[in-house]
């Protein structure tokens, strides 16, 4: 199931990763912030925010990054997930908001420039040429997991709160 802001939730249907990254967003190492979201039907069931490991030297570097730590998730969840249903789970969207990144990680040869990348961060082509996950465009502005790698406004904050089901539980005060 693909969904963003435009599509609704559905129960019942595989998992979706949304992930997202934050380019050098650490001020003093410079790192860039991944971060995986991951819904089963219309219910998040486990997320990550992480500083990377590597100082990416572009944005889209710092996306594929994160896309490739989203897609270890994707893979592994869509496995047990199988395994707990005894079905195959269809391939899970990996919502992406970088173009270069997504071209990137369908075909690596086309750029010169990502021979630095650590082959660790290439599993997700592989990932893409297995059929195991499926990369989409998702604009930046309806990236769900933009909650958990950049400081936002309130409103903003409170609107991907929503979206992604969050509710505040008020405790009742006792006397």
């Amino acid at each position: 199931m693909i969904f963003s802001e435009t599509t609704p939730k559905t129960e019942g249907e595989p998992e979706l990763t949304v992930n997202d990254a934050d380019m050098a967003g650490d001020i003093d190492g410079r790192r860039s912030t991944s971060s995986v979201l991951v819904f089963l039907g219309a219910t998040p069931i486990a997320w990550q925010s992480l500083k990377q490991k590597i100082v990416a030297l572009s944005t889209c570097e710092a996306e594929y990054v994160a896309a490739a730590t989203a897609a270890c998730q994707a893979v592994w969840l869509r496995r047990l997930l199988g395994e707990l249903t005894g079905e195959e789970a269809h391939p899970p969207a990996l919502m992406v908001d970088n173009q270069p990144a997504i071209a990137l990680a369908k075909n690596p040869v086309l750029h010169d420039r990502s021979k630095h990348i650590d082959t660790r961060f290439h599993f997700i082509h592989d990932c893409v040429d297995g059929g195991q996950i499926v990369l989409e465009f998702v604009e930046t502005g309806r990236q769900l997991a933009d909650i958990l790698t950049k400081p936002l406004g309130h409103l903003r904050f409170m609107e991907l709160r929503t979206k992604i089901g969050m509710v505040e539980i008020k405790q009742e005060q006792q006397d």
